[in-house]
């Protein structure tokens, strides 16, 4: 019986994370000697994408009435195509909130935030991530059916090309309890959460009209842009970039912040990066405490001569 996982896709186009859950998928079918099915809904992207990361088999669910996302609806048609007793979701916003829907329908355990391959797949247990990334504990499964979300950046992509092969699946499924309030795009040109690079400020650049710096070094570097809370609640910078325990949780190869003090709360979001620099003027800086790397100085110098250094470095 098939391993299952779900690539999500965001208007068809398949990202990062739907090729991270597949890669574990892979990773758990090899240790169980079995396949990979992938299911994704209304997908645009072609499934070789899928294929090159260890898909054997991609169901495309076509559904009108699922061009809006819904939680139970999307829970509803993947439990209608996936028959295995292990089903794989990225632990994105909306992926994490279609899991627990689908654990409640097959009657499964639920492991979130899951960071390396599993111990064991009978019984199913793996190391996950917990207290908002401040620890990790190895979670086992109580039943044979098991739903897991794997934490974005923390497992990575592996490149197991196979020979895949495609089904086309129409349902119709009731998708009459979505209410679409309001829907905001990241205004930058990455998606923040998979972003391998995150360039971040805060207060301490005094105004929106500063931000221009910000973004130059996060284009030099390849980065996505992000802000503190405050910044984000007094309007300088959009919700969608806002990181820390009530916005994104992030965990990026490098994250720079800027003029960040460093709150325990921002510190929730952004605590399982894998290199934390902070450059900030207080040399008090609570964030200071957290970082592998700290520079003590005036922002307005230090950042426009470090992205003429890179870019100097870049050739």
């Amino acid at each position: 019986m098939a391993i299952f996982v779900y690539a999500e896709n965001i208007n068809g186009v398949y990202k990062k994370a739907a090729f991270e859950a597949v890669s574990y998928a892979k990773v758990i079918a090899d240790q169980a000697g079995d396949t990979v099915t992938a299911i994704s809904i209304n997908p645009t992207d072609s499934s070789d994408l899928l294929y090159q990361y260890g898909a054997n088999h991609v169901i495309r669910i076509e559904d009108e009435g699922l061009k809006t996302f819904g939680a139970k609806a999307f829970a509803q048609a993947v439990n209608d195509v996936a028959t295995g007793n292990i089903t794989v979701f990225p632990h994105t916003t909306d992926a994490s909130s279609v899991a627990p829907m689908l654990a409640v329908m097959k009657n499964a355990s639920l492991i979130t935030n899951a960071v390396d391959a599993p111990q064991s797949v009978h019984p199913f247990q793996v190391k996950r991530k917990v207290f908002s990334g401040k620890g990790f504990m190895h979670a086992k499964a109580t039943g044979d059916s098991v739903i897991v979300t794997v934490s974005q950046n923390a497992f990575g992509l592996k490149n197991n090309p196979v020979s895949g092969t495609e089904e086309v699946k129409a349902l119709t499924v009731a998708n009459e309890d979505t209410k679409v309030i309001s829907h905001e795009q990241s205004s930058g040109t990455l998606d923040l959460k998979e972003a391998e690079v995150v360039v971040s400020a805060g207060r301490g650049m005094k105004g929106p009209e500063n931000w221009g710096m910000i973004e130059e070094l996060a284009s030099v570097l390849g980065a996505a842009t992000a802000c503190s809370k405050p910044v984000s609640d007094i309007g300088w910078r959009p919700h969608t970039e806002h990181v820390g325990q009530t916005g994104k949780a992030i965990a990026p190869n490098l994250y720079i912040a800027v003029g960040i003090s460093g709150a325990i709360q921002h510190l929730a979001g952004v605590n399982s990066s894998k290199t934390i620099v902070v450059i900030n003027s207080d040399a008090e800086a609570p964030f200071f405490k957290s970082a592998d790397y700290g520079v003590v100085g005036d922002a307005f110098q230090i950042i426009p001569e470090l992205t003429q250094k890179i870019k100097a470095l870049k050739g």
